[in-house]
């Protein structure tokens, strides 16, 4: 007997299912952010990098510098991420024939169409962003709050632009986009007026969502605070919960990286759930504040996909990744972090979880308690490594050699 087969029989003996699992595991998509690539620095701007509310630190050599190299980057690091994958897309990463720049306001879909074509060729979904960071019209740490109006038209017009794309893209890959919409906006001491801004913010948001576009899931990324805007921020969770709730079809995302050092978002899941059919996530990992460290195998990544699963909501919760660490190898990065989230995605799916329920509702705690310990020593590596074999990617500690190879031939000759 193997070792799969002698965990698969540990597992029985609490009530799981081992291949149920393996298969749910295998059909469930997670978006990949690709901005890791290249430190968020997006292709629109000249010598661009990440500001405006937003900053990578770390000068690790070999980012990706245009759409050829990020799209080899994230080749090479998908070839060792199992299951469906769909990437994630800011507005900043349009790719302009040569000769060509339009401001974001003006973005179109054929500045898209190379991603699309490169979705399809490698089976991959796709989400969008309009890109509401790292540009001049980033006025006073603000955007669809700011009070001039011709700075909000700006913005405005970026995101219904990127809603239209969005849209598109839907359109040529048969599929629903996940279109985020996040903003810096906020104070970086005490504001005279708080409901202001937020009443600007409401009305352009109001204009932005005013277009329908069947194939777009709109959403708002609500956040604590800013870099630079440590007192306020104008898109609060309070506040985005409230437009979401009033305003159907648009979800607040939920950045596990956006709220304070004791507040958690896996608490937060199964509330949403009580009132939204869907509800988009961001998964990082934040330290202290707020922070985009590489997800890892983690507690709280555990408990943010055990309320995914034990909530029946696989099909409503659209899980994203959102980490930038230029410190390390940026291609590892990704791999480590998507590989974290779906092996917390697998314990999920391998907790007794009707059982706890039922004990649960019974006030039978202690054996409640109990299990739950029991399930946390079950041989969850040897279910981890037969996925993973199955999906023809290397098992832990077996990719890591290839990625310093690919190191050592490209990204070191990047300068």
């Amino acid at each position: 007997m193997t070792q799969f087969e002698t965990a698969k029989q540990r597992y029985a003996a609490i009530g799981v299912d081992v291949e149920s699992a393996l298969e749910r595991l295998a059909d469930k998509a997670i978006s990949i952010h690709c901005w890791q690539g290249d430190d968020v620095a997006g292709f629109d701007q000249k010598d661009g990098k990440a500001g405006d509310g937003i900053q990578t630190t770390g000068n690790y050599p070999g980012k990706a510098r245009n759409f050829e190299e990020l799209k080899a980057d994230f080749l090479k690091a998908a070839s060792f991420i199992p299951g469906k994958k769909r990437i994630n897309l800011h507005a900043s990463y349009a790719v302009f024939a040569e000769g060509e720049w339009v401001d974001r306001d003006k973005l179109e879909y054929k500045h898209f169409e190379p991603w699309v074509a490169f979705a399809k060729e490698h089976g991959l979904g796709i989400d969008f962003n309009p890109t509401c960071f790292s540009h001049p019209m980033v006025k006073d740490g603000l955007t669809l709050s700011h009070p001039d109006e011709r700075v909000r038209r700006f913005w405005i017009d970026h995101c219904k632009a990127s809603r239209r794309i969005a849209q598109q893209i839907g359109e040529a890959l048969g599929d629903e986009v996940l279109n985020n919409v996040w903003i810096p906006d906020g104070f970086k001491d005490i504001p005279a007026d708080r409901m202001g801004p937020r009443m600007r913010l409401k009305a352009a948001l109001d204009e932005i969502f005013a277009e329908s576009c069947p194939n777009v899931i709109d959403c708002v990324e609500s956040k604590v605070f800013g870099i630079g805007l440590e007192s306020m921020t104008v898109g609060s969770n309070e506040f985005y919960t409230a437009y979401a709730a009033t305003h159907p079809g648009v979800y607040n995302l939920l950045d596990a990286g956006h709220y304070h050092p004791t507040e958690f978002i896996s608490d937060k899941i199964p509330a949403m759930l009580c009132f939204f059919d869907k509800v988009p996530l961001h998964v990082t990992r934040p330290v202290r504040w707020d922070s985009d460290h590489v997800v890892l195998f983690d507690d709280e990544t555990k408990e943010i996909m055990k309320e995914v699963v034990r909530n029946g909501a696989l099909d409503k919760v659209l899980i994203g990744l959102d980490f930038f660490d230029a410190s390390i190898n940026r291609i590892a990065a990704w791999v480590v972090g998507t590989r974290a989230a779906q092996k917390a995605l697998l314990f999920a799916l391998l907790q007794p979880n009707e059982k706890l329920k039922e004990l649960q509702d019974a006030a039978d705690f202690t054996t409640k308690m109990v299990l739950m310990e029991t399930a946390k020593t079950l041989p969850f590596t040897e279910v981890w490594e037969e996925y993973c074999r199955r999906q023809n990617v290397p098992v832990d500690g077996q990719w890591l050699e290839d990625v310093r190879a690919y190191e050592t031939e490209v990204l070191k000759e990047r300068v």
